[in-house]
């Protein structure tokens, strides 16, 4: 798809609590992300992303997607990821 890439930076703005779901997000806690631009703003594009790394709400975050976030697991065949978060970001530098 044009425009997207692999990896990207966003903010968790929230949680998904969901008590009914694919076998294979058992035990993944759920973020709200909303994207950043290139200037570090707020784009109001919300991801849902499995949280790899324990992050908070108000933290921004490292996203990855596709066959590069089902590639954290153990057993990626049938896991039902297309965005985790896999870094906190400490800072940014231009």
């Amino acid at each position: 798809m044009k425009g997207t890439r692999n990896m990207q930076v966003g903010k968790v703005v929230g949680s998904i609590v969901s008590t009914q779901k694919h076998e294979s997000l058992k035990g993944m806690k759920l973020m709200m992300v909303d994207i950043l631009d290139g200037e570090q703003g707020l784009t109001g594009r919300i991801e849902i992303a499995v949280d790899t790394v324990c992050a908070g709400v108000g933290e921004y975050v490292l996203l990855t997607r596709g066959s590069s976030a089902r590639h954290i697991f153990e057993n990626d065949k049938g896991t039902a990821v297309d965005c985790a978060i896999v870094g906190i970001v400490d800072s940014f530098e231009k």
